[in-house]
């Protein structure tokens, strides 16, 4: 055998690379993801909003249950239905055959995970759902099997070849599962108009609980803000300045409406330009960047950052009835 011939030779018994079976698992798991998204033009489809009314218009709660990786699946599939506005919780079929059965209301929705859909496990809670009238909606490959065709709303997934090399691992199989679950919990938030407040409800601790907080909950307000009057001086807006340490005032009218800011920039400028003192409406900033309350902190960083500035004051009927720094933001962990 000549050189080249054994390099070809151990080159073709060399086992694949780490990066190629990476390569290889996610172009199979989103070949899976291509081929659901092209069933949703079939039964699949007409099942699925099916599915999502039935869970819409359900007066009680999704019961999700699935055993082995179906069951994984199934458990986040609940905490992401939980958390954007359709009440949800994962209960195990094994437990359910000891007591948990009597989780279940008659006016809850079931959704039962199986790829095969013959996981025995799952027996006793078909049973149950089949003979107290409870919706059954499963999420399997085979619409024959015990649990497809005992549903009576069936998800049929697409059969896909796995990712595991073995075919026996499930990989692109719940790749698929969780997607559908994905794909009814927004369909789902989006038929309740669920919004960005209601998901804040859901989820209060966290860097994404302190984005959805309001700015009215972080804001300084009362004697905290720095305020003058349109007749103040610099000399004035100097010392309300540095004994807010905000870095800026407020400018109001008679009626305590928002005229205009002093920041630190308009006082460098105005001293390069000679200006000692005088009327603060001579060297105050007319159109100055506020927020609104109700506005989301999330919200005041972004046009903090925009404006490359370090507070917002905070207006109600155009009068300052706060004032939010960066430093607030990045104490709640926004920034």
């Amino acid at each position: 055998m000549d050189q080249q011939t054994e390099t070809q030779a151990q080159a073709f018994l060399a086992p694949p690379s780490a990066l190629d079976d990476a390569r290889k698992t996610l172009r199979l798991e989103a070949e899976g993801l291509n081929a659901l998204c092209l069933a949703l033009d079939g039964p699949l489809g007409e099942h699925f909003d099916q599915a999502v009314s039935a869970i819409a218009q359900a007066g009680g709660r999704v019961i999700v249950t699935g055993m082995g990786k179906s069951g994984h699946v199934g458990r986040k599939i609940a905490a992401t239905l939980a958390s954007t506005g359709t009440p949800a919780y994962f209960v195990h079929p094994a437990e359910a055959s000891h007591g948990d059965l009597g989780m279940i209301g008659d006016s809850d929705v079931v959704l039962a995970l199986s790829w095969s859909g013959e996981a025995p496990e799952l027996a006793d809670t078909i049973a149950y759902a089949r003979r107290w009238g409870i919706t059954l909606i499963a999420i399997t490959s085979r619409a024959t099997s015990a649990l497809g065709s005992a549903a009576d709303i069936p998800l049929i997934l697409p059969v896909m070849q796995e990712a595991c090399p073995n075919g026996l691992a499930p990989t692109t199989s719940t790749t698929m599962q969780m997607a559908i679950g994905d794909a009814l919990a927004v369909a789902l938030l989006s038929r309740r108009g669920f919004s960005a407040q209601d998901f804040r409800r859901f989820h209060p601790g966290g860097k994404l609980g302190s984005q959805l907080r309001k700015v009215r909950e972080v804001m300084h307000t009362g004697d905290a803000v720095p305020t003058i009057p349109a007749q103040a001086t610099l000399s004035q807006a100097i010392m309300e300045m540095t004994g807010k340490r905000f870095g800026t005032t407020a400018v109001v009218d008679g009626e305590g409406r928002l005229i205009g800011v002093v920041t630190d920039g308009d006082l460098r400028r105005a001293f390069q330009a000679g200006f000692v003192d005088g009327p603060v409406q001579e060297a105050m900033s007319r159109q100055p960047r506020t927020i609104g309350p109700d506005a989301l902190a999330e919200q005041a960083l972004s046009l903090m950052n925009e404006r490359r500035i370090t507070s917002l004051f905070v207006l109600e009927d155009g009068r300052p009835a706060g004032i939010l720094h960066l430093h607030d933001l990045l104490r709640i962990g926004v920034a």
